[in-house]
């Protein structure tokens, strides 16, 4: 690294964290502090990035880092994940079903009847970008009116089943998708292997649901706008709980432990030419995330199926390429080699400026001495 240690500047560095936690409460004797429920469930979609790209399902911890890095989303990602690092592993799941999962939202842009039908749910798709004023000076009254009025007109009056059939079923019984291949690899573990390449399908869609959403929206836009060839249509986009199964200690069996808010997101791209003897089908991406992130789960289900391209036929655009995308995705390395230019550089500047003089005064006395 260009960087060197230093001595001195204890006092500065104390006065700077101070003047840092300053500002958060500079509202003064007049100020409450934000709670952690507030954070949780008003910054309800700001927890659930948080979430997704620590790579730990705790959404109060979560608001938490929101809180203690004001809202500086890689902050928070990075002090989550780094408590996340001192935790031991104490059971690994086995292979989840999606299938199982309690939906608050379902959606398919490929078909207007899907089986069980769409559930809008929870989203501002439909809703025009207006600023509502009206939240400027929010009243109590009116802000707890909310969830009771919502209560009394829908949710009680809704009869939802369980689960709901996947779209993609429907078109693997016609055979227009290919069908569903076990895989008995032991999944890529990213926390533990570093990333060498060639990588599995595995450790791709490993790193990309621990990746920062807009690293994620830039290379997928890219691809979409030209830079490649994927324009696809979603199969499926599901917001919803996942039943968590781990081994009952004594008996063994299959046992739910809790739940986590997962989206999913699978999208079926142009068919291409088939191996001899086999039929042509179209072609899937998949995406998938902790916490309710739609942007996130559809663009990660893009590149899933360009790096497939990649993978196969090698990289013509660089949302194809596993090395290049991989590697400039992780929002918490991406942001610390940035911020890493902050520290002292003084060492290897001198060097520079040392270099930099001396070729100077060459080049002076090269010119003096040149014949006019």
């Amino acid at each position: 690294m260009g960087y060197v240690a230093i001595k001195g500047g204890a006092k500065a560095i104390e006065g700077a964290e101070l003047a840092f936690e300053a500002l958060r409460t500079a509202e003064g004797q007049e100020g409450t502090p934000i709670s952690l429920t507030a954070i949780e469930n008003q910054l309800r979609l700001l927890t659930s990035r948080i979430v997704s790209e620590g790579g730990l399902y705790h959404p109060r911890l979560a608001a938490l880092a929101i809180k203690q890095m004001h809202g500086d989303t890689l902050e928070a990602a990075f002090a989550l994940r780094a408590y996340r690092s001192t935790k031991p592993r104490v059971l690994e799941t086995p292979v989840q079903s999606t299938g199982n999962m309690r939906l608050i939202r379902r959606i398919s842009s490929a078909f207007k009847d899907i089986p069980g039908g769409q559930m809008l749910g929870p989203t501002t798709d439909y809703a025009l970008r207006l600023m509502r004023l009206e939240l400027v000076d929010e009243q109590a009254e009116v802000f707890q009116a909310m969830a009771r009025r919502f209560l009394r007109e829908h949710a009680a009056s809704a009869s939802l089943p369980d689960t709901f059939p996947k779209v993609l079923d429907s078109l693997r019984v016609e055979g227009l998708i290919p069908s569903v291949k076990n895989n008995p690899a032991q999944a890529f573990d990213i926390t533990r292997e570093p990333l060498v390449f060639p990588v599995n399908r595995s450790a791709a869609l490993a790193t990309m649901a621990r990746a920062e959403t807009g690293s994620l929206l830039a290379m997928a836009y890219s691809n979409m706008r030209g830079y490649g060839d994927i324009h696809p249509t979603i199969a499926e986009l599901r917001v919803g709980y996942l039943p968590v199964m781990l081994p009952h200690p004594v008996t063994g069996e299959p046992t739910e432990a809790g739940e986590v808010l997962i989206t999913e997101c699978e999208v079926v791209a142009m068919y291409e030419g088939a191996e001899p003897g086999e039929l042509p089908t179209f072609t899937l991406g998949y995406g998938a995330c902790l916490g309710h992130n739609e942007t996130k789960a559809i663009s990660m289900a893009i590149l899933d199926r360009a790096l497939q391209k990649g993978m196969r036929d090698g990289p013509s655009n660089p949302s194809e390429d596993p090395e290049f995308v991989l590697l400039h995705i992780d929002g918490v390395d991406s942001m610390g080699f940035a911020n890493h230019y902050k520290m002292p550089h003084y060492v290897t500047f001198q060097s520079d400026m040392d270099r930099l003089r001396a070729t100077q005064m060459k080049t002076r006395g090269d010119l003096h001495d040149a014949p006019l």
